[in-house]
C-alpha cells in the first residue's frame, strides 16, 4: 500500500510517495503514530513500526492552515472560502466547501485530514479489493461512514476513512467488524471508487441464475408479465446490471445473445468491457423484463423497438433509453444511461484549446444563424450544445429545445421531448417552436431533409439555431446537408460554424508511467504531425481505479470551422471536401488531429487512443 507524508505535494494532491504495496501483506501499512518517531522520504514503513507520516506541529492544527502549508491552496483561496462559508451553509465544513468552490481535489483534503489526525494517508489506487472483506462490514454502514476495509493483517483490519473526525469512528467500526481496527486516511472519491470495486453489484448474480434455472416452465413466464415479483431472479439480475453500470461510470449496457450464452458489456469511457456472462435460457426473460419497465410491446420480437424508463439506482435518479432489435440468436438490448445528477459542463470545461474556444465564443455571440456539432455517436455533441446553451441563455431571450429525449432538464429553458407515437417529430416540434417567439433554438439532431430545411429557414429568418449531425468532421458535415438535398446557397447563407469533435480517453492519473512507442505507433505519431515531446511519452499502467485499462475519464478534441465569405463561395460551387478543409486550415482552423497530438505530447492520452478515435490516413 502506498503511503504519503503529509508534507510536500504531487500532481494528485498527495505528499511524497513511499514504496507501493510489497509482497508481505502487512508491510507498507502503519499503525497509529507515536510521538517522536518519523519516517524519512523513501524509507520503507512496516506495520511493526508505529510512525507518524506528518510533522507533529500539524496534528490538530486547523485544516485550512494545513492545506496552505502543503501547497494545496493559497492563502487567498482560504480567505475566500472562509468568507463564503456563512453565506452557503454555516455548518458546511471547510474541506467540503473548498472541494466544491475552489475545485481542490478531495485527495488533497484527505492528505490534510491525515496530517491533522496524525494518521497515514493511503493511495487506494495501488490496492486491489479483497473479496473476503466485502462481508466484514455491512455495505450500508460502509457507505454511510465513507470508509473502505482495505486489508486484514495481524494488527487488525486496516480501514481507509475519508473523514477521521467522525465521533467514535474507530469504536463503531471495531464493533461492527468484530476485530481490532487500524485507520488510515484516503480521499473521498478514492474511497467511493474502492467501495464500488469491493461491493460488486453483479457478485451475487450466480445465485439468481440458479434460482431462475430451478423454476418450472410456467413460472418462467412470469418474467413476461407486468405482475412480476420484485424479488424474482430476473428482476434482481436487471437491477444489479444497472447498479453495476452506474458504479462503473458506464454510458451504455449491451445485453447480447451469443448462441450459447448472453454477453453483458458496459461501455466505459467509450470502450466496451465485458462484465458478465449469463445462460442463454435467461435471454428472453431479461429482454421481456426490460421491455415491461420501458412500456414496450413484449409480444413483438422481430421489429426493433425504442423506449425510455426512469429508475433510481444507489440513490441516483436515472433516465434510461432502451433499444431492442432482433438478431439471429434472439433480441439484443441496449440501455443508454443518463444520470440526472451529473453536473453539466461549462463551455470552458469542455477541453477546447484557448484559441479554438475564443473563436467558438465569438461565433455563438451572433443573434442569428446556425451552428452545428458534427461527430459520430458518443462523441459528446449534445454535451457541447448544452454547454453552449448555458453560455447564451439569459432572462432577455426565449431559448427552446426539441430533443429525443430531453436528457438534462434546465429549469429556465423550455424543452420539448420527441414522441413519434403521439405525432411529435423533430420537424413538427420545430414548427411548433417557431410559433412560440423563440430567440434561440436547440434541435437535438438533424436526421432528415425536412428537419434540416426548417432549421435552416429558422436561421435565415433571424433565429439562432444549434443542432447536431452525424458526420466524420466539420467539412464533411457540410456535404451531409448537400447530400440531403439542401440547396448550397441556402446552406452558405445560414451556417455560421461547424464544430467537429471526438472524445478521447484520459490517462489514469493514479498509475501514470513512461513508455517507448512501438514502431507502428511512432510512424502514426509522425504522420499525424507529432514531434518529439520535451519529456517521455506517458500512459496509464492500469490500477484498481481504472479497472486495469490505464484510462479514466475522457476529454474533448475539437475543430471549429468558421464559415467565412471565401468558404461560402466554395460551398456555392459545391467544392470538394478537401478544398474546403484546406481553406479552413489556412484561415486558422486547428484540426482535431493536431489537438489530439498535443494531448499526447503533454501526457493526457496515448497514441493508441488517438489512433482509435481520431484516425489519420
Amino acid at each position: 500500500m502506498a503511503l504519503r507524508r503529509g508534507k510536500g505535494q504531487d500532481r494528485n494532491g498527495g505528499g511524497v510517495i513511499l514504496p507501493t504495496r510489497p509482497a508481505d501483506p502487512t508491510a507498507g501499512l502503519i499503525e497509529d503514530p507515536q510521538p517522536g518517531v518519523d519516517v524519512e522520504p523513501g524509507q520503507q514503513a512496516t506495520a511493526a513500526v508505529a510512525a507518524p507520516l506528518v510533522p507533529m506541529e500539524q496534528v490538530h492544527a486547523p485544516l485550512g492552515e494545513i492545506l496552505v502549508s502543503q501547497g494545496a491552496i493559497t492563502q487567498q483561496q482560504l480567505i475566500d472560502a472562509l468568507a463564503a462559508q456563512p453565506l452557503s451553509d454555516p455548518h458546511r465544513r471547510i474541506g467540503e466547501l473548498l472541494v466544491h468552490t475552489q475545485r481542490v481535489p478531495d485527495r488533497a483534503i484527505g492528505v490534510a485530514l491525515a496530517a491533522q489526525s496524525g494518521l497515514a494517508f493511503v493511495d487506494l489506487a495501488n490496492e486491489t479489493p479483497e473479496g473476503a472483506l466485502a462481508s466484514l462490514l455491512p455495505e450500508e454502514l460502509v457507505r454511510e461512514l465513507a470508509v473502505a476495509p482495505v486489508r486484514r493483517a495481524p494488527q487488525g483490519v486496516y480501514i481507509a476513512v475519508a473523514d477521521p473526525t467522525i465521533p467514535d469512528l474507530r469504536t463503531t467500526l471495531a464493533t461492527a467488524a468484530g476485530d481490532s481496527v487500524q485507520l488510515v486516511c484516503a480521499g473521498l472519491s478514492d474511497v467511493v471508487r474502492f467501495q464500488n470495486r469491493l461491493f460488486s453489484a453483479v457478485a451475487e448474480v450466480d445465485k439468481f441464475v440458479k434460482a431462475f434455472e430451478a423454476r418450472s416452465g410456467p413460472v418462467l413466464a412470469e418474467a413476461a408479465t407486468e405482475r412480476v415479483d420484485e424479488n424474482a431472479p430476473v428482476v434482481q439480475v436487471v437491477s444489479r446490471l444497472l447498479s453495476q453500470a452506474v458504479r462503473d461510470r458506464a454510458s451504455d449496457v449491451h445485453i447480447e445473445p451469443m448462441g450459447d450464452r448472453v454477453r453483458v458489456r458496459n461501455r466505459i469511457d467509450g470502450a466496451l468491457h465485458e462484465v458478465l456472462s449469463l445462460p442463454q435460457s435467461m435471454s428472453q426473460a431479461l429482454v421481456s423484463r426490460i421491455k415491461i419497465m420501458a412500456s414496450l410491446n413484449i409480444v413483438e420480437r422481430r421489429r426493433p423497438q425504442d423506449g425510455q424508463l426512469e429508475v433510481t439506482v444507489d440513490g441516483r435518479e436515472l433516465d434510461v433509453r432502451v433499444s431492442t432489435t432482433g438478431t439471429v440468436f434472439g433480441e439484443k438490448t441496449v440501455m443508454r444511461i443518463l444520470d440526472k445528477q451529473r453536473a453539466l459542463y461549462d463551455l470552458g470545461e469542455l477541453g477546447m484549446p484557448p484559441g479554438t474556444a475564443a473563436v467558438y465564443r465569438d461565433v455563438i455571440a451572433s443573434p442569428y444563424g446556425m451552428v452545428v456539432c458534427a461527430g459520430p455517436t458518443g462523441s459528446g455533441k449534445t454535451t457541447t450544445l448544452y454547454a453552449t446553451m448555458s453560455e447564451i441563455q439569459s432572462e432577455e431571450i426565449n431559448v427552446m429545445t426539441v430533443e429525443d429525449p430531453v436528457e438534462y432538464v434546465f429549469p429556465t429553458i423550455n424543452q420539448i421531448s420527441i414522441n413519434e407515437q403521439a405525432g411529435i417529430t423533430f420537424a413538427g416540434g420545430l414548427r411548433a417552436i417557431l410559433r412560440q417567439d423563440p430567440d434561440a433554438i436547440l434541435v437535438g439532431e438533424i436526421r432528415d431533409v425536412e428537419t434540416a430545411r426548417i432549421a435552416i429557414q429558422a436561421a435565415l429568418t433571424g433565429h439562432f439555431v444549434m443542432s447536431t449531425i452525424h458526420a466524420t468532421d466539420s467539412t464533411s458535415a457540410l456535404h451531409r446537408f448537400l447530400d440531403m438535398g439542401i440547396e448550397s446557397f441556402l446552406l452558405a447563407s445560414a451556417m455560421l460554424a461547424v464544430v467537429g469533435q471526438r472524445l478521447v480517453r484520459r490517462n489514469c492519473d493514479h498509475c501514470l508511467e513512461t513508455y517507448e512507442l512501438t514502431p507502428e505507433d511512432h510512424a502514426f505519431y509522425l504522420r499525424a504531425g507529432g514531434q518529439k515531446p520535451e519529456g517521455p511519452f506517458q500512459r496509464g499502467r492500469g490500477c484498481s481505479f481504472c479497472s486495469d485499462t490505464g484510462y479514466f475519464g475522457r476529454v474533448g478534441v475539437y475543430e471549429v470551422l468558421r464559415i467565412t465569405d471565401e468558404m461560402r463561395e466554395l460551398m456555392v460551387q459545391n467544392a470538394a471536401i478537401e478544398d474546403m478543409r484546406k481553406l479552413g486550415i489556412s484561415q486558422g482552423m486547428v484540426p482535431m488531429r493536431d489537438q489530439a497530438v498535443g494531448l499526447i505530447d503533454v501526457g493526457v492520452t496515448t497514441v493508441a487512443e488517438v489512433m482509435r478515435t481520431v484516425y489519420v490516413v
